[in-house]
């Protein structure tokens, strides 16, 4: 029998500065730190692939994501892909990412990471309007996203992803529908559009509890989603994630694991596993990571072995994004296994789930509380 692919995620912990929105476990970036890292992410790689993965399973996907990845050098990622290669297998069409942040890469360092196999990079841009970017604290112009798109393409990348965010404070319908104009004419293979969800101990969400920043408006929010979904989809992009739109062939394979209940290997510190029907995580804490490493043992805090029921319930959770949905029949078992059946009949009569046939899927006001409803399926 055939092992499953595997995905493999490994997160860097490092920003130039954290942005308003974000919740993320990161710390500012310094070259000294950065260093012993990179050194205990090696340890790490060959640890891992000799405790958890089976001689010889592909993996299928590689997604070096963060905190902003293109904070280290190329040569660093570089490093940190070859000692993939030399502990684990990659299928001859594995999909490489590199998450960046559009000041931090350069022409050169595009050329090296294609160098190194990366075969996808995805662009943080946000938005196109510089002015929203300034009301969110993110660093950096729109000029420097442009650059790195036309870069990465002339470095030989024909896979590019760019994330952008809707409903921040000050932003319009009408600035909204410019952002993805700007980002059609850049012609990525796939857009991520995420709307803006306020986290606790946020620069953000302290923003709003003292009125210096309008709170999300959910209305405005479901017509931006819908407006995204009308205008990428006359652009030939097909929705497939709540927050996911690809050229046909180009959906993120790295992803498409998380949501279909795949098994994936996280490394570095904070990052989660799923594998063999267990789910593990490293801590969230770079000294702590870095001195469990140093002393040759993995950095794993908790660890949990799922039941028949648990790996339903996370199947149907996940599933729940997927704009094809999930058999219906999976949603109403995991309700009688959990007790869930008066929360599930509250879901669909609010219409934050639909059911079309055999099918369940979020609706696009349940899309906008995704997260929400995953609390209460829980």
């Amino acid at each position: 029998m055939i092992p499953p692919p595997l995905g493999v995620y490994l997160h860097i912990p490092f920003c130039r500065q954290r942005c308003d929105f974000c919740a993320f476990y990161l710390e500012i970036h310094r070259e000294g730190r950065a260093e012993t890292f990179v050194r205990s992410l090696l340890h790490e790689i060959g640890l891992s692939a000799q405790q958890h993965v089976a001689a010889g399973r592909p993996i299928q996907s590689v997604y070096i994501g963060g905190g902003t990845p293109t904070v280290l050098a190329a040569t660093q990622l570089s490093a940190i892909l070859s000692e993939i290669r030399t502990h684990l297998a990659l299928a001859s069409d594995c999909e490489i990412t590199v998450e960046a942040h559009p000041s931090t890469i350069s022409g050169q360092d595009l050329v090296q990471l294609r160098q190194a196999g990366v075969t996808r990079m995805s662009v943080g841009a946000e938005s196109m309007e510089d002015g929203d970017l300034a009301r969110i604290g993110r660093p950096g112009a729109v000029s420097e996203t442009v650059t790195a798109v036309t870069q990465a393409r002339a470095a030989g990348f024909t896979n590019i992803n760019l994330d952008v965010m809707y409903g921040l404070p000050g932003q319009s319908l009408e600035s909204w529908q410019r952002t993805l104009a700007h980002c059609l004419a850049l012609a990525p293979t796939h857009l991520s559009t995420y709307a803006l969800t306020v986290e606790e101990d946020t620069r953000l969400a302290s923003n709003i509890q003292r009125q210096r920043s309008p709170a999300p408006d959910e209305g405005l929010q479901i017509e931006m989603d819908e407006a995204a979904q009308r205008i990428l989809g006359d652009a030939g992009y097909e929705r497939y994630e709540v927050s996911n739109y690809a050229k046909p062939g180009y959906a993120c394979r790295h992803n498409l694991l998380y949501w279909t209940n795949g098994e994936y290997l996280g490394l570095g510190p904070s990052a989660q596993s799923y594998l063999d029907g267990t789910r593990f995580g490293n801590v969230a804490d770079l000294a702590a990571y870095d001195t469990s490493l140093a002393a040759r043992l993995l950095p794993i805090e908790d660890r949990i072995k799922l039941s028949e029921e648990e790996q339903l319930r996370d199947a149907v959770i996940f599933g729940l994004r997927l704009i094809q949905g999930i058999p219906s029949r999976h949603l109403h078992q995991h309700a009688a296994n959990y007790g869930h059946a008066a929360v599930t009949a509250q879901l669909l009569a609010q219409q934050l789930i639909e059911e079309d046939g055999e099918r369940s899927r979020l609706s696009a006001r349940g899309r906008l509380q995704a997260d929400t409803i995953a609390e209460q399926l829980y």
